[in-house]
């Protein structure tokens, strides 16, 4: 069985920001879409239902006689998508090892924007957690796992923590560089490498450009709104498409800090590198996780990249692919 402790990239390869971009680069993009062409796997976009009218994609991928292993969903970061690189790598992999696979893209995320007249914002859960169940049911399974990266990661486990009560069956949920605490994170974003702000302040005007473009009459915000910094930008979401009062009472509203998981009854494993730069590492120092969750904590690998070799190989997808074929307890 993989651990943290396993992960030993080469020194040229431990700079948590190279880590980071190559994550996302061009060659890990082509590569996850190699290995899941290679896989074999039948792959069928589905409209799921995520309560209230609410429409979310995903795309469901099979290998002819495969499936035994379960049914694993998979959940992307902020402003990624389910052809993002982790998200590819890791399905072929859980292909591989006989898991069905379903890629969830959030509103807003991927070619979608045009389902939901509405914004997303990531105390959305409620739709999520509605459409994995639609997930179970269109394809049932004695075994379903979530696995999520970054904001996916921090979906996953609040996903895991509603479920009992939501009557959604997980039997493991999986995060790699979850998202912790909001305010902490964003504090990170403003006052580390400038590339890391730019970069989601960019995909998520970008984002917003188009949903206006689809709906001029709902969307009408004007260039400077579009202007402005990512705090100011959040709280000015806050303000106008959620019910929240403040952008403090947003981030705290899927903050899983501190002892927020307490009460989780699924079981559950976290794996983080203590130098990512996106994810404060002392947010996981003071973490209180139940006997259910077991946390990992790797010296390098930067923010959702665990990057192995010069060919982009990542760690992370053998890792999650591992977990989910853990016995169910």
């Amino acid at each position: 069985m993989l651990t943290a402790a396993d992960y030993q990239p080469p020194k040229w390869l431990r700079n948590p920001h190279l880590q980071s971009v190559l994550s996302s680069s061009t060659l890990r993009r082509r590569r996850g879409l190699r290995a899941l062409n290679a896989s074999g796997a039948a792959t069928t976009e589905h409209i799921f239902d995520g309560g209230g009218g609410v429409r979310l994609q995903g795309w469901h991928s099979t290998i002819p006689g495969g499936g035994g292993s379960g049914l694993a969903l998979l959940l992307h970061g902020w402003e990624g998508s389910v052809d993002s690189s982790y998200m590819r790598m890791t399905a072929a992999r859980l292909l591989g090892a006989g898991f069905d696979v379903v890629r969830l893209n959030f509103r807003d995320h991927g070619d979608t924007h045009h389902l939901n007249e509405g914004l997303f914002h990531s105390n959305l859960l409620d739709e999520v957690v509605h459409a994995a169940g639609d997930v179970a049911d269109r394809f049932p399974s004695q075994r379903m796992v979530v696995a999520g990266y970054s904001l996916g990661g921090n979906f996953a486990l609040r996903m895991a923590l509603r479920a009992p009560a939501a009557g959604l069956v997980l039997t493991r949920a999986i995060a790699v560089c979850p998202v912790l605490d909001p305010a902490a994170t964003m504090t990170e974003l403003e006052r580390g490498l400038p590339l890391y702000l730019w970069y989601f302040q960019r995909r998520w005007r970008s984002s917003l450009q188009r949903k206006r473009a689809l709906f001029p009459a709902l969307h009408d915000y004007d260039p400077a709104v579009l202007s402005k910094g990512l705090r100011d930008l959040t709280g000015w979401l806050v303000e106008r498409h959620t019910d929240f009062g403040s952008i403090e009472d947003y981030f705290n509203g899927y903050a899983i800090a501190g002892n927020r998981l307490a009460g989780l009854q699924v079981p559950a494993d976290i794996l983080m590198a203590e130098d990512d730069p996106v994810i404060p590492f002392g947010t996981f120092k003071d973490w209180k996780l139940p006997a259910t969750a077991h946390l990992e904590i790797a010296q390098w690998g930067g923010h959702c990249g665990f990057i192995e070799n010069a060919a982009c190989d990542g760690f992370a997808e053998r890792w999650v692919t591992q977990r989910a074929l853990r016995p169910i307890a």
